[in-house]
């Protein structure tokens, strides 16, 4: 049941985590471990942790349960097998976390060979995921997708044009898929943190990086957001609520944030 408000329809239960099948890409350490260890927490009926690292993977099953499968998110075959066994084995996928990512420090100088590999990581294996389910979800009238993009999708990172750039084009899919499917029952959240204690920031200088400048969160503390996040069934998933202040004010003097930008460019490049 909806309750229409100013037009729009609010629903009176929102999507919730218990009793739900769920896939977790980068799983092995970081945001994705976490995400699987919170999910369990708040009554997941299973969760499927991806990854290329087997190892790690296996290791986070063990731990805090579900099942783990290979999956390098570079090769939409590998995301379309996963989807598929799930499907088939476990049962259907209500919540799809597209988390794995990787960064490449440097600007336009950086090969092409490294462009295309952060281009398929950060935004197609969101296509490809998005492509082999969302038609499932369609026909079923419910879904989620969760897609791990960055504050650096809505505000830029400087020193990383290549990471900077595929966040963006992920933010723009996320939109994309937002509105094209929001009255076919499908919902999507963007997690766009600041610094958190990853792999993609272990030794990095605090006073170099300028996404640890509001401070760095831990990975579990990301995960609960998350949750709270597809709870209410929003988009932006915010660790880090001053990205929100950043936002607003790029928007309402874009010169004024290019210009501040620049600075900090001066200040924290690499």
């Amino acid at each position: 049941m909806a309750v229409a408000i100013c037009g729009v329809n609010k629903r009176e239960k929102d999507m919730d985590i218990k009793d739900r099948v769920i896939v977790v890409t980068g799983a092995a350490s970081g945001i994705g471990r976490s995400l699987v260890k919170i999910f369990y927490k708040h009554g997941a009926k299973h969760v499927v942790s991806a990854d290329v690292n087997m190892d790690g993977i296996s290791k986070v099953a063990k731990e805090y349960g579900g099942t783990a499968m290979e999956c390098d998110v570079s090769r939409e075959g590998d995301i379309a097998k996963v989807i598929r066994t799930t499907e088939r084995e476990i049962g259907p996928i209500s919540i799809f976390c597209s988390n794995a990512g990787i960064g490449h420090l440097g600007g336009i100088e950086v090969p092409n060979d490294d462009w295309q590999k952060i281009w398929e990581i950060n935004l197609m294996s969101h296509v490809w995921a998005a492509r082999h389910l969302v038609p499932l979800m369609e026909k079923r009238g419910e879904g989620y997708l969760l897609n791990t993009a960055s504050a650096a999708g809505l505000l830029s990172q400087v020193g990383d044009a290549s990471y900077s750039t595929t966040k963006h084009a992920a933010i723009g899919l996320g939109e994309w898929l937002a509105f094209s499917y929001a009255k076919k029952g499908i919902k999507v959240s963007m997690l766009c943190p600041q610094g958190v204690r990853t792999a993609m920031t272990d030794g990095l200088d605090p006073e170099l990086a300028v996404a640890m400048k509001d401070g760095m969160l831990e990975p579990d503390d990301v995960a609960e957001e998350c949750v709270k996040t597809i709870n209410e069934e929003r988009f932006l998933v915010l660790p880090h609520p001053v990205v929100e202040k950043y936002i607003q004010y790029k928007t309402s003097d874009y010169d004024g944030w290019l210009a501040g930008m620049a600075k900090l460019n001066e200040r924290f490049r690499y």
